[in-house]
């Protein structure tokens, strides 16, 4: 059995070399060389990961289908594909015309064929491609700073780079094969969401699973891919998954081609590469696809370009990784971990849905929610950003807001104008409440409406809570330093009643910063809902710069200031001045104004 074995051992070593031969020395047949009637090979994988071939027919060429892009047409054939047409998750599967590769299966051909017509990248556009060819997008949309921001409101600030990709050539649609979009662990509320937006983008969301719940560790063995083979770009990961599948069109060593089409057409990006496993093909009329889950990580992808992506195998990439603590209202604790790509334009997206998702599947999405925040983005400088609120309300309105301010903050750092910013860590600690906690200002009396520069009144405020109950409580209220027979305003508000008055004395909406360290700043000390604020404002002239306030500045100062050479934006020159802001702390999310005018004696 020795002998046997020991003979066999070249015979296998020989098989081996072979494959690996075949894989590494693919020729190309050149464009100018395709014409109408040829015919060759494709491959793809069908279920599970036995690569296949189909029989391709080349129609013809178009010629600058898009700027300096060609187009080869091509009928494709077998079994399956008279059944489905061309199928969702075929992106990228290579085709062959006398074992020469000529591209990858990437277009699809009118709304309602009766044929899989395809139109295939042709391999010289994709070989193009490099790793080293130009740094991520730099663009960065102007954006005030903000509290809040939805998911309708995030596609609509990036909508350049979100425009479907599609051309009319006789009539009839030539657009990018849909992508499928497997989403795991989600929520139904929250998938139905994700669905409207990314079916925007050209992919198909689909609600699936993994095809295990963790993964197993990593070999170099395991680090493979084959032409034709399933591939997944990896964009959340851990208790969640969301993963989009195409298919392997070239290996070179460790250098990957796939989809003939762009993603999101990002230029440098840093996206996981994944083996993945195709359960079944769905036909469908309208449109068939394949229904698959991602495997393992076995490299990232690094250029999504107009005509592919390309991934580098054994290379991992960065990936934020964000931490969910949930205390419910029966004292229960879960954890959950999950992990998103580290984009500028997809990580607060991303980090919306996940965040979404884990609290609404474990707490009510429709009924009395109150959610309480603690949460810390560490930054990848040491600097870090804490996050602290309340939010209250019926149907989805807490989860809604909550998601919302993570998202904001999310974006404007990895979206800032001054530097790359990466995020280390997210850690959010929430604890929910199935009941409303509002409370509302009913009224401010004070000892005196006449004081003394420098004297200190009673102040006594009134509040009425969710239940009904009056609350009392009593500060001091220091009076400025100002002329006899001057007046000031105190106001006395929740977080928006404020702002609105700030809108108004400063006359402007933008709050703009003007450095990394200001913008960090200002999200440390984002106004928050369960807090009563207090505000002295008087007729002091200044200047607001840069989303900060300057009062009472000397004339030279001012002009200084106010020099076009010193600043960026012009200074908005104001009449009244904050002379002092104060805030208090309640357990509930708090509702109400008033402004209050006091003489000075």
């Amino acid at each position: 059995m020795k002998r046997k074995a020991k003979s066999f051992l070249p015979i296998l070593l020989l098989l081996c070399g072979f494959v690996f031969a075949d894989e590494s020395t693919v020729t190309f047949l050149p464009l100018d060389q395709i014409k109408a009637g040829m015919k060759g090979k494709g491959r793809t994988v069908f279920e599970g990961d036995k690569i296949e071939e189909f029989d391709v027919e080349i129609l013809g060429i178009l010629h600058n289908f898009q700027p300096r892009r060609n187009l080869i047409l091509a009928k494709l054939q077998n079994d399956m594909l008279v059944k489905t047409g061309v199928i969702e998750g075929m992106s990228g599967s290579p085709v062959y015309l006398d074992g020469k590769l000529i591209g990858a299966v990437a277009y699809s051909v009118g709304s309602f064929p009766k044929e899989a017509i395809a139109g295939i990248t042709p391999i010289s556009e994709m070989l193009a491609m490099s790793p080293e060819k130009g740094p991520k997008s730099s663009f960065v949309p102007k954006i005030q700073i903000t509290n809040h921001l939805t998911l309708d409101e995030l596609f609509e600030l990036n909508k350049e780079y979100f425009r479907p990709l599609g051309t009319n050539v006789d009539g009839q649609l030539v657009k990018p094969l849909s992508i499928p979009l497997l989403f795991s662990g989600f929520s139904s509320r929250v998938f139905d969401k994700a669905k409207s937006l990314f079916s925007r983008l050209g992919f198909t969301p689909i609600q699936s699973g993994s095809t295990s719940q963790f993964q197993s560790e990593i070999s170099s063995s395991n680090m493979t891919l084959q032409a034709g083979a399933p591939v997944g770009v990896q964009l959340i990961k851990g208790d969640l998954d969301v993963s989009a599948v195409g298919t392997v069109t070239y290996v070179d060593g460790s250098k990957i081609l796939a989809f003939g089409h762009p993603l999101y057409n990002l230029g440098g990006v840093d996206y996981a590469m994944t083996k993945a496993k195709v359960m079944t093909v769905v036909p469908s009329l309208m449109t068939s696809f394949k229904l698959a889950a991602a495997d393992l990580t076995v490299g990232r992808f690094v250029q999504d370009r107009s005509s592919g992506v390309l991934g580098e195998l054994g290379k991992m990439p960065k990936f934020v990784s964000i931490n969910f603590k949930l205390l419910n209202g029966e004292s229960e604790v879960k954890d959950f971990k999950v992990q998103v790509v580290d984009d500028k334009i997809l990580t607060p997206l991303l980090v919306n849905l996940a965040s979404a998702s884990i609290i609404s599947a474990e707490e009510r999405a429709i009924g009395d929610l109150t959610l309480e925040l603690r949460g810390i983005i560490y930054l990848d400088n040491g600097m870090n950003v804490q996050l602290e609120d309340l939010f209250s309300g019926q149907f989805d309105t807490a989860l809604t807001d909550l998601t919302g301010l993570v998202t904001a903050v999310v974006y404007l750092l990895t979206n800032n104008e001054f530097q790359e910013m990466g995020i280390h860590r997210i850690d959010l600690n929430i604890a929910a409440a199935e009941e409303v906690r509002f409370a509302y200002l009913e009224k401010v009396w004070l000892e005196k409406y006449e004081a003394y520069p420098g004297e200190r009144v009673r102040m006594k405020l009134y509040y009425r809570n969710f239940r009904g109950s009056t609350i009392e409580e009593e500060f001091p209220l220091p009076i400025p330093h100002l002329p006899s027979g001057s007046e000031f305003s105190l106001v006395v508000g929740d977080a928006v009643s404020l702002r609105s008055i700030e809108i108004s004395q400063y006359r402007t909406t933008s709050f703009v910063p003007r450095s990394l360290h200001q913008l960090i700043r200002m999200l440390n000390s984002l106004r928050k809902h369960n807090h009563i604020y207090f505000k002295i404002i008087a007729a002091k002239p200044g200047l607001f710069l840069h989303g900060e306030e300057m009062p009472n500045l000397p004339p030279t100062m001012k002009s200084m200031f106010s020099s076009p050479r010193a600043a960026s934006s012009p200074p908005i020159e104001i009449t009244r001045s904050t002379l002092g802001e104060y805030r208090h702390a309640i357990p509930y999310v708090f509702r109400g104004l008033v402004v209050i005018p006091i003489k000075i004696k």
